[in-house]
């Protein structure tokens, strides 16, 4: 299974659900790795202080050679491969788009983000002209406050995309999610019963059904 995080707009948390689902998935015991085809190189960066803290699993993360799309066959049917990509690499962007089994979108609840998102599904559209793969999109950093309603509108929006598959557990804005990447740790390894663990072992027993407790 190849899977692509992926948005136009930076910022949207690709990442960083990109790193702790990586982890989910080795805790559920299932072969996992990762490419970063971002510049930015934030989940290679993240991986590696994990390496360096000595914590494990480690998550491995591979870095675009010349050809990523050859790179990718190398690995068995069962692996689990996580793909986390940027708009600074279109071209990259694209190659893991039409090789995707899903594609998932993170959308932080604004109205730039509704556009970008808008916007990709296009450029998904051109890159995948001979595949169909499966297309969710969530509303990521979402609102803690009940009386805010961007994300409630967001989610309206994101609900008439063509095409596309609602994902409606939110991961909201938390502090933990921060310390997550700058601490090389999971959210379950940093607290397992808290606000932000619940909600992604929802977000991702719904894209592993097979894999929920």
């Amino acid at each position: 299974m190849i899977t692509v995080i992926a948005n136009l707009k930076g910022g949207s948390g690709k990442s960083t659900v990109t790193f702790n689902l990586g982890l989910w998935l080795q805790m559920k015991g299932q072969p996992v790795v990762a490419y970063d085809l971002d510049p930015q190189q934030t989940l290679a960066d993240v991986a590696e202080v994990r390496r360096e803290e000595g914590y494990t699993p480690p998550l491995q993360v591979n870095l675009p050679r010349d050809s990523f799309l050859n790179d990718i066959q190398y690995h068995p049917q069962q692996t689990q491969v996580l793909v986390d990509v940027g708009a600074s690499n279109m071209q990259a962007m694209k190659e893991a788009l039409s090789i995707a089994n899903r594609i998932i979108i993170p959308v932080p609840p604004s109205q730039p983000d509704v556009w970008a998102t808008q916007r990709f599904l296009n450029i998904v559209a051109e890159a995948c002209t001979n595949t169909k793969p499966e297309m969710r999109v969530f509303v990521n950093r979402a609102d803690t406050h009940h009386a805010i309603t961007e994300s409630d509108e967001t989610e309206e929006v994101l609900k008439q995309l063509a095409n596309v598959s609602l994902i409606t557990q939110r991961l909201y804005q938390r502090t933990l999610y921060r310390r997550s990447l700058s601490e090389g740790m999971s959210i379950f390894e940093l607290s397992r019963r808290c606000k932000a663990s619940n909600e992604f072992n929802r977000f991702a027993s719904i894209l592993y059904p097979e894999l929920s407790d």
